[in-house]
């Protein structure tokens, strides 16, 4: 998509931005003899929306493989009802971590992600920092879209998690809320794998803390 933008704008054609409206735009593009683009582009504008589309159906094949593998995995479907994970990152989890029990704990499962604070010390003084980002960085991005998109449906809930979720907000940046509900979904995660157990949105919310992670 960005190449067939910017050979689009080399010539003067400027699509508005989301995938929508490129896929809309995209016949009249190639079939408008009026734009000036040569009949050389209008051939490798062509060909790009071919392979585009070539893309989508392969998308859309292991978009189906994986909802077969979540709908007949009891741990998928576990991690599923965590809000801010879906089958693609429930599979992805239990693909990469199997049944957790090679992590002591929640926190050591979520440094593995690259989700926990870095510290420095100094003078017998701790200091938190950012998150490391070491570790499984297709997880942590698609833990954090999950917590984003979270956040962006709570306005308005009135379930415990949502008003811990706007109360939290209040005293802190989104980013920072975003990276600590990712932390904390992925710990519920190991703790679902570890220990066999299912989701219960009351007692996360109990146990929940001020996030400290940028």
């Amino acid at each position: 998509m960005n190449q067939i933008r910017g050979l689009l704008g080399e010539h003067g054609v400027v699509i508005a931005q989301a995938i929508g409206n490129l896929r809309r735009a995209l016949p009249r593009v190639v079939d408008d003899e009026s734009n000036g683009l040569t009949s050389i582009v209008r051939a490798l504008i062509g060909e790009l929306r071919e392979e585009l589309s070539d893309l989508d159906g392969r998308i859309a094949i292991y978009d189906r493989k994986i909802m077969e593998l979540y709908r007949t995995s009891e741990a998928c479907q576990r991690l599923g009802e965590v809000e801010g994970i879906g089958p693609i990152t429930a599979t992805a989890l239990v693909a990469a971590a199997g049944d957790g029990r090679c992590f002591r704990n929640g926190r050591q499962f979520a440094a593995w992600i690259g989700l926990v604070p870095r510290q420095r010390s100094s003078g017998g003084r701790s200091r938190l920092l950012g998150i490391s980002k070491r570790g499984d960085r297709y997880l942590r991005t698609l833990l954090i879209h999950g917590a984003r998109a979270v956040m962006g449906r709570i306005r308005g809930k009135q379930d415990p998690r949502s008003l811990w979720l706007l109360k939290v907000r209040e005293r802190h940046h989104a980013n920072v809320v975003a990276v600590a509900l990712a932390n904390k979904n992925a710990r519920i995660a190991w703790s679902l794998l570890a220990r066999g157990l299912n989701y219960d949105q009351r007692q996360t919310v109990s146990s929940a803390s001020a996030p400290r992670a940028v």
